[in-house]
This record gives structure tokens, sequence and C-alpha cells, in this order.
């Protein structure tokens, strides 16, 4: 596959770019749990028989997982920003739909067009890998990552709240209003990403992936319903895994595909997706179990006897804490590296199903439960995408982001088919009505334990790389807008170079100026652009005698001797001054 990059320089990101995508996050996020505070309502709300109300949160599901790779790649094609705002374009008409009816085909269409939102999440930290300094980026991309969580918390509260005091359809509207305000945001503060990847937009492909998609996710999702053995779960099932294959063997053949899978082979980016799935599956259960426990009445013997919005407030410090992890997450990958928080990350949650299962008895160990599993999905969300960045080359990052994110959606979707389950078959009849008891809700913990373990064991496959190492490999790949850039880059990790600002007469920092290398015989050895912080690093292939020449608009160019004798060499090109000898 070949990548480019346009010529035009991308306009400077100010400080309100990594709040705004952290807040279009939230906002599409929020569509997964809108509907929990009235989930039981539904059958009554929209007039018909349990089984088909909950395709009202199928729906949602569904279009989430299959717009996710495809509005990365079309990002990646033709600008995340102008995707991102299109995703949440989509997800304000299909909010309103929602908003206007209480048929529910008309609602089923429209919570279908809300969750196709959820491809806002990889063109956020596409966008951000483009714009930022690789100093602000880890932070950034671990507080979009977290938005998941952090909408999904916050929306409990806030949706059981207008469920309790107003008519229902006012979640739609609010949910519309969101979307406007984001799309307003993000048209005002945020710039289009100058990155591009070459080629055209794989239709087969995407066609082929939501196939196999759909196949798959609706048996997980309506498998309880129809019966695990029957010929129509396991007719579907069967299915998928044909579509997929053939899909699998058709991408691999076109030079532009939909997923790059080979890419994808790679242990660095297959062992951080299945990891993906672990983190999904555990996330999920907390949401599953806990506002339930809260809110059975006290008669059971084990209920919390809380409100709908008491219940919603004692969990919401999940997607709170996830969100005050990020600046932690960002100090101790510096240090350690991604691949390490996302260990801590995983033994934090399993610490807190571990210690959950006998932490069922009052209201404030649940709050508790939420901090600790807060934290611990916090840290190994916000590790996820650092992972995914590090081993894929720039023009590639929202559809790799995007497959990741849809492993995250496929665990929570197999979590909620299993907790489900395991609640189903586990409860209790009362007045012929099913009520889940304390063994099941302990059985979920521990299948959330569980998935943990197994995520565990795949972050600790992951390839090793020391701190500094990957450091580097991250800056490189940023600053990569090609394959042969990406070569480049690996290059300088094995024979250090060049590396040094651009700067201006007045000596600050010059953006995306061109710094171009060439060896003695005038030919071009090597190419990059500045950072925002007008830092630049180049690969040498030999020792020996080069020039740096730097160019950037509004500024003459510059040419520098400088010659490399193995070791790292740091020169900074100012551009208000004459060509001069370098001796490094």
């Amino acid at each position: 596959m070949t990548h480019t990059t346009t010529d035009q320089p991308a306009r400077g990101a100010n400080g309100a770019v990594v709040p705004v995508l952290a807040f279009a996050g939230i906002v599409v996020a929020v569509m997964q749990t809108l509907l929990v505070p009235v989930i039981k309502d539904l059958p009554q709300l929209l007039g018909t028989e349990p089984s088909n109300a909950t395709w009202v949160l199928t729906s949602t599901l569904l279009s989430g997982a299959v717009a996710t790779p495809i509005m990365g790649r079309l990002g990646d094609l033709y600008g995340k920003r102008r995707m991102l705002i299109f995703s949440l374009a989509v997800m304000v008409v299909g909010a309103l739909i929602s908003a206007l009816t209480s048929d529910l085909l008309t609602m089923i269409a429209g919570r279908t067009l809300q969750g196709f939102a959820m491809g806002a999440i990889p063109l956020g930290i596409g966008l951000m890998r483009d714009m930022l300094p690789r100093e602000k980026l880890p932070s950034a991309m671990a507080l979009m990552s977290s938005s998941i969580g952090v909408g999904g918390g916050l929306a409990l509260p806030a949706a059981a709240l207008v469920a309790q005091h107003a008519d229902w359809h006012a979640l739609f509207y609010g949910a519309a209003g969101l979307g406007v305000v984001a799309i307003l945001l993000t048209l005002f503060v945020v710039p289009e990403s100058s990155a591009r990847a070459a080629g055209t937009f794989d239709v087969l492909g995407a066609i082929g992936l939501s196939a196999g998609l759909v196949l798959f996710l609706l048996p997980i999702t309506k498998g309880s319903d129809w019966g695990w053995t029957s010929g129509t779960t396991l007719g579907l099932f069967a299915a998928s895994a044909a579509v997929l294959l053939l899909w699998g063997v058709m991408e691999l053949r076109i030079k532009a595909p939909l997923v790059d899978l080979r890419t994808t082979a790679r242990p660095a980016v297959l062992f951080t997706n299945l990891a993906s799935i672990m983190v999904g599956v555990s996330f999920y259960v907390v949401s599953l179990v806990l506002p339930q426990l809260l809110q059975l009445p006290k008669a059971t013997g084990y209920g919390l006897g809380q409100s709908m919005v008491t219940a919603g407030l004692l969990v919401a410090p999940l997607g709170l804490t996830m969100m005050l992890t990020a600046p932690v997450y960002a100090r101790l990958s510096a240090k350690y590296g991604p691949k390490t928080t996302l260990i801590l990350g995983m033994l934090i949650i399993g610490i807190g199903y571990g210690a959950g299962i006998g932490l069922m008895s009052a209201a404030w160990q649940s709050l508790v439960i939420s901090v600790v599993l807060g934290a611990g999905i916090g840290l190994a969300y916000s590790s996820l995408p650092a992972l995914i960045v590090g081993a894929v080359p720039a023009s590639e990052t929202g559809a790799a982001n995007g497959l990741n994110t849809l492993m995250r959606s496929i665990g929570t979707s197999v979590s909620s088919a299993v907790i489900g389950m395991v609640l189903a078959n586990t409860a209790n009849t009362v007045g012929g009505v099913a009520v889940p008891t304390m063994h099941g809700f302990r059985v979920s913990f521990l299948i959330a334990t569980g998935a943990v373990a197994v995520g565990l064991v795949l972050a600790l496959m992951l390839p090793r790389r020391s701190a500094p190492a990957a450091e580097a490999a991250q800056h490189t790949q940023l600053r990569a807008s090609s394959d042969e850039d990406a070569a480049l880059a690996h290059a300088e990790e094995v024979l250090r170079g060049f590396r040094g600002r651009v700067l201006d007469a007045a000596g600050l920092p010059v953006a995306r100026a061109k710094v171009t290398l060439i060896d003695r015989r005038g030919r071009q050895a090597g190419a990059t652009l500045s950072g925002a912080d007008g830092t630049y690093a180049l690969a040498v292939p030999a020792e020996g005698a080069y020039v740096l020449a730097a160019k950037a608009a509004g500024h003459g160019p510059l040419a520098s001797s400088a010659s490399h004798t193995g070791a790292a060499h740091a020169v900074d090109l100012d551009l208000s001054l004459p060509g001069e000898t370098v001796n490094a």
C-alpha cells in the first residue's frame, strides 16, 4: 500500500483542540448507554414484545461496530475532520428521528444512525496524532480513548434524572443538542489534517466487512432469545466465518484495502487488538451488574434499594476516574511505556473485580468498586491507541484505530450476551418477574476477572521494547507520512543521525519546514517535516559528509554542511542565517 500527504500545511492546533475532540468522543459514547435507565420499560413505551424492544439497543451496537473501521479509512483518505463532522451530523439526525417517534421500526432506524457516530473516536485519535507535538500526544490520546467509558459512565445518572422527571423522548432531544454543540466546536476549533492515504475507498471491502460483522454480532446479541444451539444462531455464526474468510482473502489481494491485514498481523497490533476485546468485556460487566444490584429492593435480602438516579450517581465515578486517569497514564507511559501501563491497568481491573465479589452489601462499596475499576480501565483504554499508533504508518492511523475500537465493541457485545445469559439463568421468578440473584452477580464478576486474566496474558505477549526506544519509535512514527518515511524512521533506531530544531529570525520554532538530507554526490538521502515545536529527526544511511537543506513558507532556504561519524548529532537550522559549515 502507498501513502501520501497533501502539500498544504495544516493550521496549527490550539489548546482547545484536545478538549473539543474529547467532548465529541464523550457525546457519541453517550449513545451506547442512553436508554439503560428505561430499558425495562421499552416494551411498554414502544407497544411491543420485549424481544423486539431489544433491537433498539442492538441496532446501535451493530451500526457502531460497522462504522468504526469504515469511517477511520474514509478519514485517512478524505480528511479526518470532515468525516468526524459527518459522523456527528448523522448522529444528530438519528437522535431527532428517535425523539419524534414511539414507533418501533422508526425508533430502530434512528438508533441505527446514532450508533454510526462511534467512528468519531478513531477519527479524533487520528487528528491528534497528525496535529499535536509528541510530548502532548500520549495524554491527549489517553483522554480520547477513555471518552468511550467516560461518556457511558456519565450518561447513566444524567439519563436516569431525565427519565425520572420528564418524558423519555427528552433523552434524544438532549443528545441531538449535544451533537450540534460538538459539530460547532469542531468547525470553529479543530483544523483539518493534511495527512492523506493514497488510493480509493474499498467499497467491496466495506460491504464484506459490514456483512461479516452483522452476521457475527447478531447471534451474539440475540443468542439468548433464539437459543445458543438453534439453527438460526449456529447458521449465522457459520455464515459470518465464511464471509469474513472470503473478505480477508480479497483484502490481501488488492492494493488499497479497507484494512491492511498484513499490518494487523504484526504482533504489536494483533495482541493489542486481542487484549482490547478483553478490556471491552471487563468494562461492560460493571455497567450491567452494579445498576441492577443498587436498584433491587431490600426485600430481596441483597438488593440495595436505591433510586434510579442514585444508582447512576454511584456508578458515575467509573467514567470520572477514567477521565482523571489520562494525565497519570501520560506520566507512567513516558517512563515505562504503554505496554507496562496496559499490564498495570489489567492488574488493577482484576483486583477491582476480585475484591468486588465480596463488596456487594452496601451502596458505598459500589462506589469503591466504580473508582477502582475506573482507574484500571482508564489506564488500559489509554494504552491501546498509543500501542496502535506506535506500530502503524501515520496514513493508516484512522483505519487502525477504527479496527481497535471495533475490537472493544466486540468485547462489550460478547460481555452483554454472556452476562445477560448468566443473570437470566440464575434469576429467581417472583410474581412472574425474573429477579437477578446475588449468585448471578458474583458469577458475572468472576467472568470479568477471567477475561482480565486472558487480557493480561495477551498484554505480556506484546513485543518488549525499552521506554526510550518506545519513545523514539513513537516520535519517528509521528513524523512518518509514507512507507519510505516509515523505513527511514526504522533506520533511525539502528543508526542515529541528525536531529535538532528549525528556527526563524526571532529564534522561534518553525513548524512544517521541509528538511532534506543530501549526500556528497548531491542525491537526496532523506527528508522530513519539522514538528509543531520545530523539531526534526533524520536517519543517516552511512557515515560521511552531508548537507542539511531547510526551507519553509515565508522564509529563505538554508543549506548547512555537516559530517556524521556514527553518533547522534544535534544541528539547529536557523532560517534567518546564510548557509554555514557545521563541524559535527
